[in-house]
């Protein structure tokens, strides 16, 4: 099997933890490097927050990296209020000392999509890819594929009426890198709330992982017990939407979502700040620099997950239809 090399650039984050835990146990994929954006926590707590992960799957030979610590010009906004005090839905596990590395987030980045033959999953706000447009744009060029777990098309935004919070947190460095893939022909995978909105953690799932696996069941709950309560007291859902496993199970089977290809860009400024305004109807006759994606199929989604976490065959796994919502 070809395995598929791939940065994850992230800001853990419950759901970007829970990513970073699918990716790490697809066969199709090398994960060559983490990379870390202030986003849902500072960026120092997104590095101590990944090690965890990585100490967990037992993966500390993968090498992270801290990134941009503030948005490109925007006052940054964390989320910790979506994802607790720790970033990690309040676990408090106990710290991974070490794992410092000699460059930032960008400086490798630029470094190793230069080798040729690496992708990018960003999970995240894209300031570091803002910033590697603006020091190395020749690496950026060098991406094979770019899937961004971020946007939203015609469902309602997540942190205001319009915008998804990766791209309202720096809605600069999103404009940026929509307008540079515009510009060098390059399309973004656009894994928006749209599709990941049906991606639906329930406590019976939640039950059903404990008892195939408890130990692995168990941190899951851990991490997302605040994650739950919080989707509760504003949305009166009974479970929590997990965005980011979505973007990396798309980005290994690209049968799991459906859309379409759009030009696309993020607005930067007064009420609509973060939007992501997607040319459908063609009106500005520009090339598509995006592929929005409008439709999924939890089914498929959860059986891939459970497969990959829990090493079990999907066909082993046909309870998960009577439990998905």
């Amino acid at each position: 099997m070809e395995r598929k090399k791939v940065i994850i650039d992230c800001d853990p984050g419950i759901d970007d933890s829970l990513a970073l835990m699918l990716a790490l146990s697809m066969e199709e994929l090398l994960v060559a490097g983490i990379t870390i954006v202030c986003g849902n926590g500072p960026v120092d707590m997104g590095f101590s927050n990944g090690k965890k992960i990585l100490k967990k799957m037992g993966r500390l030979d993968i090498p992270i990296f801290k990134g941009e610590e503030k948005p490109m010009k925007k006052e940054y906004v964390s989320a910790l209020d979506t994802h607790g005090a720790d970033g990690l839905g309040e676990s408090f596990l106990p710290e991974v000392p070490g794992y410092e590395q000699p460059v930032n987030a960008v400086e490798y980045m630029a470094g190793e999509l230069l080798k040729g033959g690496c992708s990018v999953i960003a999970l995240g706000p894209m300031t570091n890819l803002a910033r590697l447009i603006e020091r190395a744009p020749e690496a950026f060029a060098r991406i094979e594929e770019l899937v961004s777990m971020g946007g939203n098309y015609r469902s309602h935004g997540n942190c205001s009426p319009v915008a998804e919070y990766n791209y309202w947190a720096d809605p600069h460095g999103a404009a940026l890198v929509y307008q540079t893939a515009a510009r060098i022909g390059k399309r973004i995978h656009m894994v928006g709330l749209d599709v990941t909105r049906k991606i639906v953690l329930t406590p019976d799932l939640l039950e059903y992982l404990k008892r195939l696996n408890r130990d692995l069941g168990e941190f899951v709950q851990a991490i997302t017990k605040f994650y739950f309560d919080f989707h509760w007291e504003w949305e009166h859902l009974i479970g929590c939407v997990i965005n980011d496993p979505l973007a990396v199970a798309y980005f290994v089977d690209r049968t799991l979502c459906e859309g379409f290809e759009a030009y696309t860009e993020i607005e930067t400024e007064g009420i609509s700040i973060g939007q992501s305004v997607v040319d459908a109807q063609n009106f500005y006759r520009r090339k598509a620099n995006g592929v929005i994606l409008t439709r999924t199929d939890p089914e498929r989604f959860f059986k891939m997950f459970f497969g990959r976490l829990l090493k079990v065959e999907e066909q082993d796994l046909d309870l998960l239809k009577k439990l998905i919502r």
